[in-house]
């Protein structure tokens, strides 16, 4: 069952409470990712992380398992460790497994959510609205878990294996592409209001409705988030080393 909103979060950190050293330094580097304060790509080391967090390297060695294991990081040859960085393509397939799998979410949860968890839905939503960056417009930035709208509409599903899938194999990597390239431009307003349509459709007991709803909301993220990243990759190419830059 979903925990009261007030149980969830620690204040002062913003971090799920947590029981372990490992576990808060997972939660804090996994944070730092998905705000992008550790863009994709950035190479990231055990002695540069250890001073900065100031714990010995066992702990740090446990919280960068666990980051390769939901694939916020990744091993590269020669490389090192650092932050995973999606092709477009691999971005777009990521997508289309969401679209896919959350719309079939939204049906089940039509169907299977008890008036307590669609009251709780709600209270996340009432919640999101008080946020600043969703009032200015600027982002729709959703804290994880049970403070995540799209993980709560999965639990709701009562769907083992898509709880599985997209609350804990996939979960942290979509939400990486999901903040930092979704929230732009009028999009987070839209999202909210989609939200609200969505729990309508789920409450009346509208498989197909909330089927539907779901599917359009992912896909609208998907052709927001494919366009930010297109012009990340131009801005990149523009400012490479490689690439000399063109004065206006």
């Amino acid at each position: 069952m979903p925990q009261p909103i007030s149980d969830m979060h620690d204040a002062d950190t913003e971090l799920p409470v947590v029981r372990t050293l490992a576990e808060r330094v997972f939660h804090q580097l996994q944070r730092a990712i998905v705000r992008g304060e550790l863009p994709p790509g950035t190479r990231i080391t055990e002695p540069e992380l250890s001073t900065h967090y100031g714990i010995s390297r066992g702990p740090l060695r446990e919280a960068m398992r666990r980051l390769e294991t939901y694939r916020l990081i990744e091993r590269v040859p020669h490389v090192g460790a650092r932050v995973v960085k999606l092709s477009m393509d691999e971005l777009l397939e990521l997508f289309d497994v969401r679209e896919a799998l959350e719309s079939m979410a939204a049906r089940l949860a039509a169907k299977s959510m008890t008036a307590e968890e669609i009251a709780g839905l709600r209270e996340v939503l009432a919640f999101h609205e008080r946020q600043e960056d969703l009032s200015s417009g600027e982002a729709y930035y959703q804290r994880e878990g049970d403070l995540d709208f799209h993980y709560r509409i999965v639990q709701g599903s009562h769907n083992r294996m898509l709880m599985t899938l997209l609350c804990d194999d996939l979960y942290y990597l979509v939400r990486l592409y999901r903040t930092q390239f979704s929230a732009n431009g009028s999009r987070p307003q839209r999202a909210f209001v989609e939200h609200h349509r969505i729990v309508d459709a789920i409450e009346a007991g509208d498989a197909e409705l909330a089927e539907l709803l779901m599917r359009r909301h992912v896909s609208a993220s998907r052709e927001n988030v494919a366009a930010h990243y297109a012009r990340t990759l131009g801005d990149e190419a523009v400012h490479s080393p490689e690439t000399p830059r063109i004065e206006s």
